[in-house]
């Protein structure tokens, strides 16, 4: 048998090849254009104007205080210089390259080439790495650290139970700002804990122009007659009564005292937003204190919450994924081009149904709850009609591809009763559509069970608001527990719909 290979034919090209290469080194890509590789010119091109744009908001982003572009590149390279210089000669190489490119393209043997796009793709990861801030020093450096608040995650069940507590403590007048005659230190009772501030007054932590912050004075605490080998906070009272413990480092100043109940450190004073009205002297109050455990073992807060707030998610999701069903099957049947083809007026209605589904479905459930909460407020309500919203776009659209997939043989031997559409839809339709509408609703619920953890971030209810407000609060025991409700829970219903589908379907 012969064997017969074709060749794709190659245009001639339009220009010599030093006019391409010239043309490639005054716009990029022009030169591949110029020698009918189009596909090629246009993606070189595409790519060096996004590599050259990315630079240059790079480079403002890091100066753009900065008078004018040289200084700003001047400025960048001071910051950055380990990442300025190699993408600028990166540039250029890049840049150059594409002259030799488009040269050789006009060559009558044209080699194409794949090297100068591996360096487009090594200029963007650097890019995206920069971009992306990515410090694996930092990482490896600074995971250790972070190991204290992740263990408390990894193994949250100390705080799964609690005992009724008894605090004691002791607290020092700060005076804000210093004067000339600062306040005394307080007077110490004999058998109570003392704590004693040097000095006793002070400024404040402050705010820059950037927002960082500045530190105030140092005091160093000097505390005794305190429980010994017991753990110790340090809180902050300010002139309204606002109380909160203080952090040092990302921290909590949280230690444990000595053998004779006694400790000495020093000590930042805190920022704290001060109203405009707020003028002259200002007492605020340093405190040590202990919090000792008394009394029976009982379920803790977070514990009964994270339950409560569990099985409000798992209602979410069930309700979301009801009023979805609910409202997807009818809109399906006008998604289904096989069904709404017989006109002119109801292709327009396929058309319309399948563009507002694909508009709805792009956006995420994260927004939809948004928007919900400013209709409706916070709670769970919001969640369900977010994840109601999203659910009618997705099943609707799954809904409509299963009808498209059916066997026509049915539908035809239907209406060759005579049957109408209405009867051709419920006994030809029907029939081949409830295993695959059983599978993608059981699906769709397990998927909406998993969002309503996350849509309670944005106030749409459920356990994903509590997290949210654990971790804004420090509290990672709390946190812990939610998480691993969230993952016990989700296993679970994998689990159960895999057992559904598998029995039904």
């Amino acid at each position: 048998m012969a064997t017969r290979t074709t060749q794709r034919e190659v245009q001639p090209s339009l220009v010599s090849a030093p006019v391409a290469g010239v043309a490639s080194l005054l716009l990029p890509g022009l030169g591949q254009v110029l020698v009918r590789q189009w596909q090629r010119g246009l993606v070189l091109l595409g790519s060096i104007v996004t590599i050259v744009g990315l630079m240059a908001w790079r480079v403002h982003d890091l100066a753009h205080r900065e008078p004018g572009p040289l200084a700003m590149l001047i400025k960048a390279l001071q910051r950055r210089p380990f990442f300025i210089v190699p993408m600028l000669v990166g540039v250029l190489i890049l840049w150059l390259w594409n002259a030799w490119d488009g040269y050789r393209q006009a060559q009558p043997e044209r080699r194409g080439g794949a090297g100068i796009f591996a360096l487009v793709i090594v200029l963007l990861f650097t890019l995206g790495w920069q971009i992306g801030e990515i410090d694996l020093y930092k990482l490896a450096t600074e995971l250790p650290d972070a190991w204290r608040p992740l263990s408390r995650v990894l193994w949250p069940w100390p705080a799964a139970v609690e005992r009724e507590t008894e605090t004691i403590g002791a607290g020092a007048d700060i005076l804000v700002p210093c004067e000339d005659n600062p306040p005394p230190p307080p007077e110490e009772i004999p058998g109570q804990p003392y704590l004693v501030a040097t000095p006793t007054c002070g400024e404040l932590s402050s705010l820059d122009e950037n927002n960082q912050i500045v530190p105030g004075t140092i005091l160093t605490l000097t505390g005794r007659g305190f429980a010994p080998n017991t753990e110790t906070q340090i809180w902050w009272v300010d002139p309204l009564g606002n109380e909160f413990v203080v952090r040092q480092g990302g921290e909590y100043v949280v230690f444990e005292t000595d053998d004779q109940g006694a400790f000495e450190l020093d000590l930042i004073m805190p920022y704290r937003l001060i109203p405009p009205s707020a003028a002259g002297r200002q007492t605020h109050r340093v405190e040590a204190r202990q919090v000792s455990a008394v009394g029976k073992l009982k379920i803790g807060d977070p514990l009964v919450i994270s339950i409560s707030r569990m099985v409000e998610t798992i209602f979410l999701g069930m309700m979301a994924t009801f009023f979805g069903i609910l409202f997807s099957i009818p809109v399906s049947f006008l998604a289904a081009r096989n069904l709404m083809s017989s006109s002119r007026f109801t292709i327009a209605i396929y058309y319309l149904t399948r563009t507002i589904l694909n508009i709805v479905r792009s956006i995420e459930p994260l927004i939809w709850a948004i928007i919900a909460v400013v209709v409706v407020g916070l709670g769970p309500f919001a969640g369900i009609i977010a994840l109601t919203v999203h659910s009618i776009a997705a099943l609707g659209k799954l809904y409509s591809e299963a009808i498209e997939s059916i066997d026509p043989g049915p539908i035809e031997a239907v209406q060759a009763t005579g049957a109408t559409r209405l009867q051709t839809i419920m006994y030809a339709v029907v029939p081949q559509m409830i295993p695959p509408f059983v599978s993608f609703s059981i699906y769709r619920w397990d998927i909406n069970v998993r969002m309503s953890t996350v849509i309670g971030l944005v106030g749409g209810g459920g356990i994903g608001f509590v997290l949210i407000q654990y971790i804004k609060l420090l509290n990672y025991q709390a946190a812990g527990i939610a998480v691993w409700f969230i993952a016990i829970t989700v296993a679970i219903l994998d689990y159960v719909s895999a057992e559904i589908r598998q029995r039904f379907v």
